[in-house]
């Protein structure tokens, strides 16, 4: 491809400037020097010669007259292809006010622990270790009992280690209740969690034990990270993918600080979060936000979900 600045001269004669509107008109024009660059690349890409005058009245793609029906046509094409591309940017969302419901949850959450820190003790059973019964056991989960996966969602070592998790998953279960709905958000979070304790559970055969809900909080990080990639995927190179980067960055500063860290469920909780993120993403662009009664179903399916691991977890024991 040719460039050059100099005007129209009789010595191109042979060479035909290309119409502004290939595809409906054969009259010669000018172009904007954007469109006739891409249109220069678009020919030289199709083995079609070119070049780019700059005349006094502005700039022009002339192509030999042998080639000049082929050049429309490659154009028409073109821009046949590329009318609505890309397409326009997804439209805000309206923000759904579900705070009350994240509260309620974090306040469970809050609850349950000072329960598991009191011995309870009830007529003719033995005192209740809540730790024993459903924490993250590698070996027990490898061995079947994969309710652990979510039961150590609910356990903390401390009242430290809880608010930590309350603190950075609170903000976090909000702002994605807030986008898709609390009962979609909460069951993808718990989801990613229960998820992402089996993965790492499964990679270590013996001698390690997790608690915490850490897992479903950097399973929340992964949703709100991959939603926002998907949802703009169209305009990537305005808006490069900040969100994975950011989560990655919480995952390298929050997941891997402290003694007793379980980087892997971290990760994989992540990992999880990010793929559930994004399945959840397509479908609600897709389909929509769920409504009211599909939310309140998914929010009642994750609390079962819940006690129903607890209420295996107590069944097996000894």
């Amino acid at each position: 491809m040719e460039f050059e600045t100099s005007p129209i001269t009789p010595r191109e004669e042979l060479w035909l400037p290309v119409s502004p509107h290939p595809g409906h008109s054969r009259n010669p024009g000018t172009l904007e020097g954007g469109t006739a660059h891409l249109w220069a690349l678009v020919l030289e890409a199709r083995y079609v010669p070119c070049r780019i005058v700059q005349g006094d009245d502005g700039w022009h793609l002339v192509v030999p007259a042998s080639a000049y029906d082929r050049a429309l046509d490659e154009l028409r094409l073109f821009e046949d292809e590329n009318r609505n591309w890309p397409p326009p940017a997804p439209l805000v969302r309206t923000m759904n006010g579900n705070a009350l419901t994240t509260l309620s949850v974090l306040i469970l959450l809050s609850t349950f622990h000072n329960l598991t820190q009191l011995d309870v003790i009830l007529p003719g059973y033995p005192p209740v270790d809540w730790f024993t019964l459903g924490s993250a056991d590698a070996e027990k989960m490898v061995d079947g009992q994969w309710w652990r996966a979510a039961t150590a969602l609910t356990l903390h070592a401390n009242v430290e280690h809880l608010l930590s998790n309350l603190a950075i998953g609170g903000v976090l279960a909000i702002l994605l209740c807030r986008e898709i709905g609390s009962g979609l958000a909460w069951s993808l979070i718990l989801g990613s969690g229960i998820l992402g304790n089996l993965v790492n559970a499964s990679l270590h055969t013996s001698n390690h034990i997790s608690v915490g809900a850490s897992t479903a909080v950097f399973g929340a990080i992964g949703i709100l990270a991959s939603s926002s990639v998907v949802r703009h995927r169209h305009h990537l190179q305005r808006r490069w993918p900040l969100p994975v980067a950011a989560g990655l960055a919480l995952l390298a500063v929050l997941g891997t600080a402290g003694e007793h860290t379980d980087l892997g469920a971290h990760l994989f909780g992540f990992l999880w979060g990010i793929v559930l993120g994004a399945v959840a993403e397509h479908l609600v662009g897709r389909f929509g936000r769920p409504g009211p009664a599909l939310n309140g179903l998914l929010a009642i399916a994750s609390a079962a979900g819940v006690v129903f691991s607890w209420w295996l977890a107590v069944a097996s024991a000894p």
